[in-house]
């Protein structure tokens, strides 16, 4: 019981798994403003401001763009239980993890799923789409991610958005650990539905999860003849709060939305081109770096935010990582399904993508691999990382 009344005080680690990533301060501060109704005036203008926000972070113009009240994998269920319909048909594209999830979601909801799968670490091609849609031409979505956090995969999007919308499906896409830290273009790909997460390259605590829907999608869920599968997540009573009705349908996170809303407009303070570079320049040190140290990548196309590298034989990937977290206070990922216990996922999302956490991982990374007998030259990471940075 004593546990219990003790006074909160967690550790202060620094976040550079596969999320969630540090907060700054101004986001903490946002969390701890005055708690206001969730019809205030004063609460409905901030949500309005969180749109247009959220509106210039997925590059879009959609009137239906809103923050779904749940984790990134809420924005997922979100996306399909309001455009399918039992019996539609869907193909999900699984490189990993999420893909697989995608599939299993659409599942639930009563949709006949095919299945376009690659190894994992591998990105699916478009003439893999291409052949399916003709295979199943009833086809109504096609669902997709594009930064596969299972294995740190950069799925290219512009070719399999063309065809997917030659063969007149919707295109869903998973842009959980894309979103403000890589360019997630949905007008110009024409992307239907895209949802993701906040606490990834947004920088902000994990809990809602930020939505975008094309005009078309919504005329398509419009026309839906049955109810959505989840009254929770009916975008057809939750639209009518976040648009000029103001219908009450749940009471929202008032905090998080003051925190998201802040989140956003750091990134567009920041400007998207010079975040976007900013994580390119942090990947390119970080990989010269990893590569110093004789790791080497998993997936052909590496996400710049998200470094999946491969466990060196004899080293053993829970004790690095335990002595990562124990004397150094940093956090990383672990490998998942067929990765597991032979990959380290290393986050440079948001507010952890910074050249001092670069530093430091390589840094604490070759004294532990040093200490386990890897043959590496003492410095060399970080002089391959500072090398990389001149270029």
């Amino acid at each position: 019981m004593s546990d219990l009344l003790s006074k909160l005080d967690p550790p202060q680690r620094v976040l550079m798994g596969p999320g969630p990533s540090d907060v700054p301060a101004r986001i903490l501060n946002a969390l701890a403003a005055p708690t206001i109704g969730h019809l205030d005036p004063a609460y409905l203008q901030l949500m309005d401001q969180t749109r247009q926000l959220m509106r210039q972070v997925f590059q879009t113009e959609n009137e239906m763009t809103l923050a779904i009240s749940g984790t990134g994998s809420a924005g997922m269920e979100a996306c399909v239980t309001n455009l399918i319909e039992r019996g539609d048909r869907m193909i999900a594209c699984v490189s990993g993890v999420f893909g697989g999830r995608m599939a299993d979601v659409a599942g639930r909801y009563g949709a006949s799923v095919d299945l376009v799968e690659v190894p994992w670490g591998e990105a699916i091609r478009p003439e893999q789409v291409e052949a399916a849609l003709k295979a199943a031409p009833q086809t109504k979505a096609v669902g997709i991610v594009q930064a596969e956090t299972s294995t740190g995969l950069l799925q290219p999007l512009d070719e399999i958005a063309e065809i997917v919308h030659a063969h007149d499906a919707l295109l869903v896409v998973d842009a959980v650990t894309s979103l403000g830290g890589m360019e997630v273009p949905v007008d110009r790909l024409g992307i239907d539905a895209c949802f993701s997460g906040t606490q990834k390259n947004l920088s902000c605590p994990p809990g809602l999860a930020p939505v975008t829907f094309s005009q078309r999608a919504v005329e398509i869920m419009d026309r839906r003849k049955s109810k959505v599968g989840s009254w929770y997540l009916d975008l057809s009573m939750i639209r009518n709060y976040w648009g000029s009705d103001r219908s009450y349908h749940h009471t929202a996170p008032i905090n998080m939305t003051y925190a998201l809303r802040e989140a956003l407009q750091i990134i567009v303070e920041e400007g998207l081109v010079a975040r976007f570079e900013r994580h390119q320049a942090m990947h390119r040190r970080l990989r010269a770096g990893l590569e110093a140290l004789g790791l080497t990548y998993i997936p052909q196309h590496s996400l710049p935010n998200l470094n999946c590298v491969r466990v060196p034989d004899g080293v053993d990937d829970a004790a690095v990582r335990r002595q990562l977290l124990t004397e150094y206070g940093i956090e990383i990922g672990a490998g998942l399904g067929p990765f597991k216990g032979t990959a380290w996922r290393i986050g440079l999302m948001g507010h952890s993508c910074t050249a001092r956490n670069v530093t430091l991982i390589l840094a604490a990374l070759e004294t532990i691999l040093r200490q386990s007998g890897s043959l590496i030259e003492p410095g060399s990471a970080l002089a391959a990382a500072a090398q990389a940075s001149d270029a």
